[in-house]
């Protein structure tokens, strides 16, 4: 197994005269970097990916090198060490990988076009230019474009063009930064552009596919960011503009390219008159993400890879801080306890995790770092936990500090601690370590033993099998009894008489307020009744994460998942959208315990409509003008799980407004049309409705309009049209490989369609590695099939089919960990199946 060779270890670039040649029609791009840096020895390595190098030269002569391709290297021999300059001239190809410099496909008006953009995150710059393509290694960088221009082009890049000479677009030089942040792009595109309060261009760029309009909620979200985050940060922007572009093929969400942001088209523009509150929350929260990263990321760097967490982590927890000044009126911090936390909750609790901290030794395993649910979500919760424990006004000065030591340089995890501690007085590192260096999580039992005294202990928490290494976690308890310790670092305590505390009190016993805290509580029978006693007086937050820990105690076979089911009843008409995002999360679990087409699945079914008709008839199927957030949000739980309830008022009134707007789908609510499409193809469905889906999905422009078609089009139930969904998946006409994934999960989720593209995966496993290998969310696929798979029968097939590839570099711990989370689901129906499914007849009685 290859190892990773460290080149800024010999050679330390200062500056890059970067010119690149374009040629679009014949797909080939001609180089010449210069680089000028400090030698310490002769012999020194420089990294490329597939260039084919011609020459390598100082001022007066020609230099010996050896490409290395197994190391992705240039070996170059230097006449002297100290300060050197050299020029590496070269070639390569223009790919459609979505990685390096590589091209964007899109329509206007049928005529087909396409923009130049870069994704240079992990190593993908040495694709483009030679350069030491590592975190540490930061330089300025000059950019020199040519490309074959026509007019009503536009090109933009990290920093502002400073003359255009013989064809040549010439760019300011950068301040100091990593490789893997410059970016550019060109092509035919149109821009708004606004300006921040201190002085700062900040504007929206995408293809002419798309309407203006679509530009202004990202434009009014960013400039409004930027000057949020000056404040905040007490660091201002250190660049002249922010940029923010939408680029058609993105293989990640976003990347925060320095001044020059590139977005997937479906996180950075919308409709503003019709795009549903959720999709609204998503951007903003995407572009929120991007620009935090301008400082924590960009400004300061993580010194190396096995420090990713240090930029994501704070950046997804930033996003939230941010939109939720911005948009107060959004309660954006429930989004965060709708998505980060369970996300990190159920993958932290599979034995195997990464831990947020993870040392990296091969090339293929720095792409299988970004776990979104352990380096984005876990790592955000641990900083919300920090957030609680310092409050802001130290966090703030904690990061100022931090910004002014280290800024244009790079940082480790204790630098973030030391600096956060300084400005506390707390031993922040020592806290936080317990988190950053250990995989998992625990389970604090909270328990009146049998002398009367309320104790607490903590273990980890595993669904399936897990090995129990005597784990323990520094926890801030956040317990509503002031008898409670702030950290909990004891394997277990004593707080006293409990009918004492009780009485004293006031109120049930508990912990974690708030949920900030990444744990969950087991209370015994004593206190979990007294808290159920009293859910009228819980807030939504704390409703939710009652129900959240006891979904996860089932799945762990703590408790049994058939007494969940008398709960969901108890709330089922909640009007918040929380409790409703985690009733139907228990819910649509449940539909692993009812095998298709029985009478279980029948029962399971009319429990849906029992759960879901008070709700329908309250909210009603179209979007009501003055109507709350929360109602905005419960809709689309609530429709769906009356369709899957095959409640017959529902079919038909989806029916009949599909044929109200049959000729203008598009105008349809986003907040519903997901559903009204999905129930056409499942219950009206035909060859023509199908054809008619597919060619609005490519000739639409609408990122939500596609999302929708997305889900709708592979639920169908026909065999032949189930055919031509998987035959779609490689043609990237129809199903670009970005969203390839969200195709192959649509028609995986649909029972008719579900062995098609299950062969699919097993039969084209070489294609999809030579199309999307190499990307930082190709081990998603495995991720997204075991997520879906609960029976033995698929599980001997998942098996079968990827033990032989454990040995792949930057597969090996998703298969391992895919495999415990099916073989934790069948297990958990063998043992519950029969429980669970008399709980639900006894329930419908």
């Amino acid at each position: 197994m290859a190892k990773i060779e460290r080149f800024y270890n010999t050679f330390q670039p200062d500056h890059y005269d970067v010119f690149v040649n374009i040629d679009r029609g014949n797909k080939t791009i001609n180089g010449k970097t210069t680089i000028t840096g400090n030698a310490s020895v002769p012999n020194i390595a420089i990294n490329q990916k597939a260039l084919h190098i011609t020459s390598v030269q100082t001022a007066d002569q020609e230099l010996d090198f050896t490409t290395d391709d197994t190391a992705e290297a240039i070996r170059i021999t230097l006449p002297q060490t100290g300060k050197v300059t050299f020029t590496i001239t070269y070639d390569t190809k223009l790919t459609d990988s979505m990685m390096g410099i590589y091209p964007s496909y899109y329509e206007v008006n049928g005529e087909k076009k396409q923009i130049i953009g870069t994704q240079f995150e992990t190593t993908f710059a040495r694709q483009a230019f030679p350069c030491v393509d590592e975190p540490e290694a930061k330089a300025t960088f000059s950019l020199a474009i040519k490309y074959d221009e026509h007019p009503g082009e536009t090109i933009i890049a990290n920093m502002p063009e400073d003359h255009v000479e013989g064809g040549i677009h010439y760019f300011k030089p950068t301040v100091r930064m990593s490789t893997y942040l410059v970016a550019f792009a060109f092509g035919e595109l149109q821009s708004k552009i606004t300006e921040t309060k201190s002085g700062v261009k900040v504007g929206v760029f995408a293809t002419k596919a798309h309407q203006p309009k679509e530009l202004d909620f990202a434009l009014d979200i960013a400039k409004r960011a930027i000057e949020f985050y000056e404040d905040f940060y007490q660091t201002p922007y250190p660049l002249p503009h922010s940029w923010q572009l939408a680029l058609p093929d993105f293989s990640a969400g976003a990347m925060e390219n320095w001044g020059l942001v590139t977005y997937r088209e479906a996180y950075l523009l919308l409709d503003p008159d019709n795009t549903s509150l959720e999709m609204k929350q998503l951007v903003a929260t995407v572009i929120t993400h991007e620009l935090a990263h301008q400082w924590f990321g960009d400004l300061v760097t993580m010194k190396w890879w096995d420090d990713l967490w240090l930029n994501e982590s704070f950046a997804n927890m930033m996003e939230y801080v941010a939109v939720d000044a911005l948009q107060p009126d959004w309660h954006i911090w429930e989004l965060f306890q709708t998505s980060e936390a369970p996300m990190a909750l159920q993958r932290d609790a599979t034995d195997g995790v990464q831990s947020v901290h993870v040392n990296v030794n091969n090339p293929a395993e720095i792409d299988a770092l970004f776990d979104g649910a352990i380096v984005y979500a876990k790592g955000a919760r641990m900083l919300v936990m920090v957030r609680a424990l310092l409050g802001d006004k130290a966090l703030r000065e904690g990061l100022q500090n931090y910004f002014a030591t280290h800024k244009y340089n790079n940082a480790t995890g204790a630098d973030l601690w030391k600096a956060l501690g300084d400005a506390s007085g707390l031993n922040i590192g020592k806290i936080m370590n317990s988190w950053l260096e250990q995989p998992g999580y625990p389970v604090v039992t909270a328990k009146v033993d049998e002398n009367g005294d309320l104790t607490l202990s903590q273990q980890q928490f595993f669904v399936g099998n897990g090995h129990d290494e005597g784990r323990q976690w520094q926890i801030p308890l956040n317990s509503n009894y002031d008898v409670a310790p702030q950290i909990m670092a004891d394997k277990s305590i004593n707080l006293g008489n409990y009918q004492s505390l009780r009485e004293s009190n006031g109120h049930p016993f508990r912990l974690n307020v708030g949920n900030n805290s990444h744990f969950i509580v087991k209370y015994d029978d004593t206190l979990l009744a007294d808290i159920l006693d009293h859910t009228d007086e819980l807030d939504p937050i704390t409703q939710r994460q009652l129900l959240q820990d006891l979904r996860l105690l089932a799945q762990g076979q703590q408790i049994s998942y058939a007494s969940l089911i008398p709960l969901m009843t108890k709330f089922k008409d909640s009007k918040s959208s929380i409790v409703n995002a985690e009733l139907y999360q228990i819910a649509n679990n449940l539909k692993m315990f009812a095998k298709p087409g029985s009478p279980a699945e029948q029962e399971l079914r009319q429990f849906f409509d029992s759960l879901s008709k008070d709700q329908v008839a309250r909210l009603g199927w179209m979007p009501q003008a003055g109507e709350s957030n929360d109602d905005q949000l419960t809709r689309p739980y609530v429709l769906s799980a009356s369709l899957y309830a095959h409640n017959a008022d529902s079919i038909a009134k989806a029916h009949q407004i599909f044929m109200d707007y049959q000729d203008k789908l598009e105008s349809l609510s986003a907040d519903i049309r997901g559903f009204i499409l999905k129930n056409e193809v499942q219950n009206y469905g035909s060859e023509p409705l199908f054809n008619k889906l597919v060619t609005a999905y490519q000739q639409t422009a609408d990122a939500s309009y596609k999302q929708d078609l997305r889900m709708a089009i592979p639920s169908t139930t026909d065999p032949t049209l189930v055919g031509k969904v998987v035959s779609y998946f490689e043609d990237a006409n129809i199903v670009k490989p970005q969203d390839l994934r969200a195709w192959y999960r649509s028609l995986l989720i649909n029972n008719a369609g579900q062995q098609a593209a299950w062969n699919w995966l097993r039969d084209e496993w070489q294609w999809l590695n030579d199309t999307v290998g190499g990307d930082m969310e190709f081990a998603t696929f495995i991720t997204v099939t075991a997520g879906i798979f609960h029976t033995t029968e698929r599980l001997k097939e998942f098996k079968d089919f990827f033990e032989p590839k454990l040995d792949t570099p930057g597969l090996t711990r998703e298969i391992k960990m895919d495999i415990k989370v099916i073989e934790s689901k069948v297990a958990l129906i063998e043992k519950e199946q029969d429980a669970v499914n008399e709980m639900i007849a006894k329930s419908l009685n």
